[in-house]
Order: C-alpha cells, then sequence, then structure tokens
C-alpha cells in the first residue's frame, strides 16, 4: 500500500496538480511505499511568484516575529519526530536508531541554531559616518539532496527564513517524504503565504527552472559536483548568488603519534561506514603510516566486521541499504574496479551481504594498500566503501590528503598540537581533529569541486544577507 503525497505547497495552500506520479522506493524491500506529482517548470514559476510576492511584508518583519514561526517550527519537529524518522528511514534506508538521532536531530539543531543567532545578531552598525545594513537576500531556491534529506534542508531554510528571505524548495524527488511532512509543520507555524513554498520534481524539469527563474535571487544546491555545475550554468544568465555544497573525497589522516593508533582506525572504519557511506563528508580515504599498514589492516577487519548490515527499521542494525539501485549497481561496479586495479580487498567485496536477498544492501567493503591513483581514491563512491592508503612521512600525508579535486572535509589523529598543525596543511573547509563530531554553530563547506559558500552557524546565515552602506547617516 502506498500513500499518496500529490501536493504541492504554494503560497500557502496545498495544491493537488494535474502531473504524473512517481513512485517512491523503499530501498530496503525494493517496493513502493509512497508517490508524489512531478511538477513542470509551470509550478516553480508559480512557486518563485508566490514567494516574490511575499518578499516585501516577510523581508519587513519584526525579529520577533520570524522568531515565533522558527520556535513553532521546532515544536513541530518535537511533536512529529517518530513520524519523521519512520520516513527518512524508509525514503532513504537510514537504521532507525540513527534516523531518529542523526538524521532528524540535525534537522532540528539547525532550526534551534538559526533561532540563537537570530536572537543576537547585529543588523547595522556604525562604521565612521556610514550606516551598514544586513538586509534579507531575497528569493531563494533551494534544490536539496536524498543523503541526509531533513538535515540538508533545515541549514538552508532556517536560515533563510531568519533572515527574511522567501523559499522555493524542491527537495530530492528519490527521499521527499520527509520534506512534505516538514512543509506541513511550516503550514501550521504561522509563516506567513508564500514565504515558504515546495515543489516536487526532478532536476531537469523542476531544478533548472528555479536555477534559471528571474525571480529568484539566490540559488543553494547541494547535490554532486557533476549537477552543481549545471545548477551554477543555469543561474549565470541572471547574475544570481549560488551557493553549493557538493561532492568530497575527504582524507583520515592519523600520525604515527595518536593516542590510540587502534581506536583511530577503528574510529576511522566506522566514520566511513556511517549513513551507509552515504555522506559527502565522510572519511573514504585512510592514510597511515606505510610501517604501519599491517597493523590497520587488522584493526579494520575486525572493525568492518562489527559493522553489522540488515533492515534499518531494526534499532540494533548499524547499516541499512543504499538509496536505489541505480547508487547500488554504481558502487558494485566501483568495487569491482578497486580488485581490478590491484587494491588489496580485506573486507567485504561485491554483491549483497549473506541473508540479504532484497533490498540495495552493500557489503562493508575496505581496501588496504590502495594508491592514490587508483579509480577509487579518486571518485566518490558513496557508498560503505574504504581505501586505506600508506604514506612515508607528514608531507607525504598531506600531499596525497590534498592531491584531490575535492576539499570538503579531513581528519587528523595525533598529538594535539600536531594533529592541529597537519590540519591546516589540509586544502579542505573542514578538518575534525581526534575524532570531535560535527557543531552546527561552526561553518560547513568546501574547497575546490567541493563547492563554493558556507552553511550551519553564524557564515551559513549571512550566505541569506546582502550588505548595504548608508552613507552620511551617522
Amino acid at each position: 500500500m502506498t500513500t499518496a503525497y500529490n501536493k504541492f505547497f504554494i503560497n500557502g495552500e496545498w495544491i493537488e496538480p494535474d502531473r504524473p506520479t512517481l513512485e517512491v522506493i523503499n530501498p530496503a524491500t525494493e517496493e513502493a511505499f509512497a508517490t508524489i506529482a512531478m511538477g513542470t517548470a509551470e509550478d516553480a514559476d508559480a512557486a518563485a511568484t508566490a514567494a516574490r510576492a511575499a518578499f516585501p511584508a516577510w523581508s519587513q518583519s519584526s525579529i520577533e516575529e520570524r522568531k515565533t514561526v522558527l520556535s513553532n517550527i521546532i515544536a513541530g519537529l518535537k511533536a512529529r519526530s517518530e513520524e519523521m524518522a519512520i520516513a527518512i528511514s524508509s525514503e532513504m534506508g537510514a537504521p532507525m536508531g540513527l534516523s531518529k538521532t542523526a538524521q532528524v536531530g540535525s534537522g532540528m539543531g539547525h532550526f534551534m541554531t538559526a533561532l540563537k543567532i537570530l536572537d543576537g545578531f547585529e543588523f547595522e552598525e556604525i562604521r565612521g559616518t556610514t550606516k551598514i545594513i544586513k538586509e534579507p537576500a531575497g528569493v531563494c531556491g533551494f534544490i536539496t539532496p536524498w543523503n541526509w534529506p531533513l538535515n540538508q534542508i533545515a541549514c538552508k531554510v532556517a536560515p533563510a527564513i531568519a533572515a527574511g528571505c522567501t523559499i522555493v524548495l524542491k527537495p530530492s524527488e528519490i527521499a521527499p517524504v520527509s520534506a512534505y511532512i516538514l512543509a506541513e509543520i511550516i503550514a501550521e507555524s504561522g509563516l506567513p503565504a508564500g514565504v515558504f513554498n515546495l515543489v516536487n520534481g526532478d532536476g531537469p524539469s523542476v531544478g533548472a527552472a528555479i536555477s534559471a527563474h528571474p525571480e529568484i535571487d539566490l540559488v543553494s544546491f547541494t547535490g554532486s559536483t557533476r549537477a552543481g555545475r549545471e545548477v551554477a550554468k543555469a543561474a549565470a544568465d541572471g547574475i544570481k548568488r549560488v551557493t553549493q555544497e557538493l561532492g568530497g573525497k575527504s582524507a583520515n589522516i592519523i600520525l604515527d603519534d595518536a593516542a590510540d593508533f587502534g581506536k583511530a582506525v577503528a574510529g576511522g572504519v566506522a566514520g566511513c561506514f556511517g549513513n551507509s557511506g552515504q555522506s559527502c563528508n565522510a572519511p573514504t580515504r585512510m592514510l597511515v603510516p606505510k610501517a604501519r599498514m599491517a597493523e590497520a589492516i587488522e584493526v579494520a577487519k575486525v572493525a568492518a566486521a562489527k559493522a553489522t548490515v540488515g533492515d534499518p527499521q531494526s534499532e540494533t542494525t548499524r547499516l541499512g541499504p543504499v538509496v536505489s539501485e541505480m547508487q547500488y549497481n554504481k558502487i558494485q561496479g566501483l568495487i569491482e574496479k578497486g580488485i581490478e586495479e590491484g587494491a588489496e580487498l580485506i573486507a567485504g567485496g561485491p554483491g549483497r551481504p549473506d541473508g540479504l536477498d532484497k533490498g540495495y544492501y552493500v557489503q562493508p567493503t575496505v581496501f588496504a594498500n590502495v594508491s592514490n591513483d587508483m579509480t577509487i581514491a579518486r571518485e566518490e563512491i558513496f557508498g560503505p566503501v574504504l581505501s586505506i592508503i600508506g604514506y612515508e612521512d607528514e608531507a607525504d600525508a598531506v600531499k596525497i590528503a590534498n592531491d584531490t579535486d575535492y576539499g570538503l572535509s579531513g581528519y587528523v589523529s595525533g598529538e594535539p598540537a600536531h594533529a592541529q598543525a597537519v590540519a591546516l596543511q589540509l586544502r579542505t573547509g573542514n578538518v575534525h581533529l581526534n575524532g570531535a563530531g560535527p557543531d552546527f554553530t561552526a561553518p560547513f563547506g568546501g574547497y575546490k569541486q567541493s563547492g563554493n559558500g558556507r552553511e550551519w552557524g553564524i557564515e551559513g546565515f549571512e550566505e541569506f544577507l546582502e550588505t548595504k552602506a548608508i552613507m552620511g547617516a551617522a
């Protein structure tokens, strides 16, 4: 039985368009559990027109009004957190434990962070005889992915609402149900009509229309580097502001002076496999001293064996399936490529795990003695596949880490001062030292082909503001 989520939310109303529908597949069962209507450029236009009409009033709304709306959204997320967790687990395969804590928790965290920033942000300052004012950037078009569906929507929508912007959102058609539930929560939050609009659809139809639409001032996209190029091209004619959070191939450097080498290796394996490897900032390249490669292999084998794969609805499952048949096939091809190119397979490999004959389940896979020019070290696999690469010395480790088209995140384990010194040499937007986790107040984004602009924290909030200088005002 499938549930229909075939409406769009435009100008404060739920409308059911006469559009073809798409089945939403549960990757654990390979069966449809929901449907959505597939929008067109016409639907994107209606949403953008509504957002433009709503902008003058919302951009002048009081800070207190915005805080009330954000507080109401947070309350709505809390009230529907179990429903949201089930939706995310069903649409993209996250185990329920992860879905409840990290997937739903991160989305909640971005709204709470936006509320806190708004509470103390200075929108005006005097500099000499000039008044500097931070104003809402305008109508924002958001195109979001399936791997962290609520998180990636919330880290755009929350600061945009707080900044006084209006919004057109196209979530991933692969994982759209969580966005629909969030839209229902927003619809009850007191946000004026037209400030937030939701249109489902695919990239070539709705995404391209949002990117090129003349009424949209800013486009924020999260997804593949390939798709990011198309978004930027479509937005270029309008000289729009474009922020992008794209792919990654993050290095995890384990220094010889790490306090607990085995713990660092095991933690790196778990970090790579988290969310079934479907995170753009996953530590997918583990760099260890060549002299300790054998030690790293033994630890990694044990850690990989603990990464049990199974039904995501089970509270004990650590890894669920990957999101789709297309992703499954891509990952299988890259695992085969790693074997073909001579990497040493020490855990996992091609095919499903034993006992799982249905669902897009991938064996947690570890390759050792990988060279950085191999395909598995160059391409973003987006599955539970780790490459262990040996390095000669610190300079070699830094060189290998930076030898990539990407620059989203990095990881360093070692004596704290030493680890920080190495972190300063990495060309990445984030670096995690000695197992440090994410921080909602810290900026998130990348160098090179991992994108431009920042999300999260004050830096993410300021992406949705324009700066005006009024000379002679003071």
